[in-house]
């Protein structure tokens, strides 16, 4: 059974940054794309950025350049930098991997970004 448990979230104002973590449990995630998504209250849930195994990443437009995503194979774990925030960046973010047919989710991490 896989596990995903995210952490980081936080209260920041706006131009801050927070680092968020996803810690993945029940087997190896090294061949693993992963991703980071968010949903903010009365939106869908929105893809933010991807990581393949390989490293190779990509992102949303709304946050080229001001987030980062990155993964420690050796510790099952996947990074979100997320820079220079905004209030349009609050919401609840999750960390995504598709595996064995089925997509697995966290619980989620609430980040809200005063201005």
């Amino acid at each position: 059974q896989v596990q995903l448990v995210e952490s980081g979230g936080g209260l920041v104002q706006a131009g801050g940054s927070l680092r968020l973590s996803c810690a993945a449990s029940g087997s190896g995630f090294s061949d693993n794309f992963m991703a980071w998504y968010r949903q903010a209250p009365g939106n869908q849930r929105e893809l933010v950025a991807t990581i393949t195994s390989g490293g190779t990443t990509n992102y949303a437009d709304s946050v080229k350049g001001r987030f980062t995503i990155s993964r420690d194979n050796a510790k099952n774990m996947v990074y979100l930098q997320m820079n220079s925030l905004n209030a349009e960046d609050t919401a609840v973010y999750y960390c995504n991997v598709p595996k064995w047919g089925r997509s697995y989710w966290g619980q989620g991490t609430q980040v809200t970004v005063s201005s």
